[in-house]
């Protein structure tokens, strides 16, 4: 779902995985055998807020590094991304492997041929984690923080929203809801297209930009689709992706991830 051009709009999740990985020592592991172990800113910003930092270390690379470059994806702004033979499990497949994060409180389900890699905070109890979901073929899909630290960036948007429901796994948290979530925010000329959580259902229409921070016991959660630059022609393409093995497939995981 990206290339190695990101995108240049600021997203809540980059923010907190920032927070994370910067601040992280190095943990990165293969969850295949089941290990237990954006709102966009295309322009004006508004304050984020943040607590605590974990404590500075430098992560190591994955071995082996997964490749950046998604056989067959569609070029930005040509059409939907992702191709049969991606690498992608329809949902409701009995192949899923489940990752749980440090605690063993945060979980989520994934395809069996995926791969997930974590980087935790240093400490013989790591207090935050960043996961990193690819494909088969090594594409970066989902990134899933659970940690104590988050940031929020808001700004004015005008959003049209494809699909909203709640996580049945997170409901017993802290309102809003969590719910999955999958819509295009507009700002001037640019259409920013975002799959991940959110905390209650995004309104269509004129609003601020969501910044994707669900409550979870004490802590935060942060989960988002990495969608590659201008990853859609059109919103018909965007449904079109949706409806398909990938886009169902992504939609699966973030609504199997819960908090015990």
């Amino acid at each position: 779902m990206r290339t190695p051009h990101r995108a240049t709009f600021v997203t809540s999740l980059a923010a907190a995985a920032a927070l994370s990985l910067a601040g992280c020592g190095a943990v990165a592991e293969s969850a295949s055998n089941n290990a237990s172990p954006s709102a966009a800113a295309v322009g004006a910003t508004s304050t984020a807020t943040a607590t605590d930092a974990p404590a500075t270390a430098t992560p190591a690379p994955a071995s082996p590094a997964p490749s950046s470059t998604k056989p067959g994806a569609a070029a930005p702004g040509a059409g939907a991304p992702g191709a049969a033979g991606s690498g992608t499990a329809a949902p409701g497949s009995a192949d899923l492997a489940t990752f749980t994060f440090p605690g063993d409180r945060v979980s989520f389900k994934y395809p069996a041929t995926w791969k997930v890699e974590l980087f935790t905070g240093s400490g013989a109890a790591p207090a935050s984690g960043t996961a990193t979901v690819y494909d088969a073929n090594g594409n970066r899909q989902v990134t899933i923080y659970s940690g104590h630290i988050a940031d929020g960036v808001t700004h004015p948007v005008t959003r049209d929203v494809f699909e909203t429901q709640p996580v049945p796994g997170l409901q017993k948290q802290p309102a809003p809801a969590a719910h999955y979530s999958f819509y295009v925010d507009r700002v001037a000329d640019a259409s920013v297209y975002r799959m991940h959580l959110t905390a209650g259902a995004p309104p269509s229409g004129a609003d601020l930009a969501q910044d994707g921070i669900i409550r979870v016991g004490r802590d935060v959660l942060v989960a988002d689709v990495q969608f590659i630059e201008k990853p859609f022609a059109s919103d018909a393409a965007a449904k079109a992706w949706l409806a398909g093995d990938e886009g169902q497939a992504l939609k699966a995981l973030l609504l199997s991830i819960s908090y015990r």
